[in-house]
């Protein structure tokens, strides 16, 4: 019961974290310099400049209406860190224009704006995607779909976040129509790229005489598991012993250091993985 809690209370903070990046990035960069690559903080910017409502009014309501929708239509599908994620930005954005308006952008470096605009979202994402939060708004669409209908969920929302991007040529101008374009192919990249190094691991294959002091080093100074098997080397025909286990970054740099010390001779290969799934990892779901 009390893991429970306590990875109740990190899920929780990691989110409000990814939370605060999303409405930080959204805000102060993608707001201003009316960047429009998708999703519901893209409509907003769009529709802000044809309304006489500002982006977080526009934001919340978007936020709203589909945390509306996604109550009625999904019932027990629909997730507390769903309404809590989108609750928690839509509020973010409508505070912020309230205590810290902005009538320009902070820099006259549209470049630099654009990579904050791109890179505070996507590790917001990133976060929430690893911990398996949702970060509402469109997310919220895309399980709508997946339920109600047969339409291919990516190819839908690409679509609507393509569209997203030409209506910012159309309103704004063609300068802040490509940054958009860039932006909108920068962001799934960004956010498989940080995934990957959030969960980045190593695989290690040691072959050597005597795997004993490896296991006990792995067992009581790392506190990991290992597989071991016996082998035969095909040129001598000696009897070795192959060691297979996942470290993360930190452990493989002292697996590593604890090898060459005390088994020169061992032969060492190290992979980078990441996904591994399993006890000590990521768990199934």
């Amino acid at each position: 019961m009390e893991r429970k809690v306590k990875e109740t209370i990190f899920e929780y903070t990691m989110i409000t974290l990814a939370a605060v990046l999303l409405v930080g990035g959204v805000y102060f960069f993608k707001f201003p310099n009316h960047f429009s690559f998708g999703g519901v903080t893209g409509m907003a910017v769009v529709f802000s400049a044809v309304t006489p409502f500002s982006a977080g009014t526009i934001n919340f309501v978007i936020n709203m209406a589909l945390l509306g929708l996604g109550f009625a239509s999904l019932g027990r599908d629909f997730g507390l860190k769903t309404v809590y994620v989108s609750v928690l930005i839509s509020l973010g954005l409508s505070g912020l224009e309230e205590f810290f308006p902005l009538s320009k952008p902070l820099t006259n470096e549209p470049v630099l704006e654009l990579i904050f605009a791109i890179v505070l979202p996507a590790l917001s994402s990133a976060i929430l995607f690893n911990i398996g939060a949702s970060g509402g708004g469109t997310d919220i669409v895309a399980l709508f779909l997946k339920k109600h209908s047969t339409v291919n969920i990516g190819t839908a929302l690409f679509l609507v976040d393509l569209m997203i991007t030409v209506a910012a040529c159309i309103i704004f101008d063609v300068q802040t129509g490509l940054f958009s374009f860039c932006g909108l192919m920068a962001k799934s990249l960004v956010i498989d790229t940080t995934i990957e190094n959030i969960n980045l691991c190593k695989y290690f294959t040691i072959v050597c005489d005597d795997p004993e002091p490896v296991c006990d080093f792995i067992h009581e100074e790392l506190m990991r598991s290992a597989t071991i098997f016996q082998a035969e080397g095909t040129y001598s025909h000696n009897e070795k012993y192959v060691i297979l286990t996942v470290m993360k970054r930190g452990q493989a740099v002292q697996l590593r250091n604890f090898i060459k010390r005390n088994q020169p001779d061992a032969f060492l290969m190290i992979t980078n993985s990441s996904e591994i799934i399993g006890k000590g990892f990521r768990g199934l779901n």
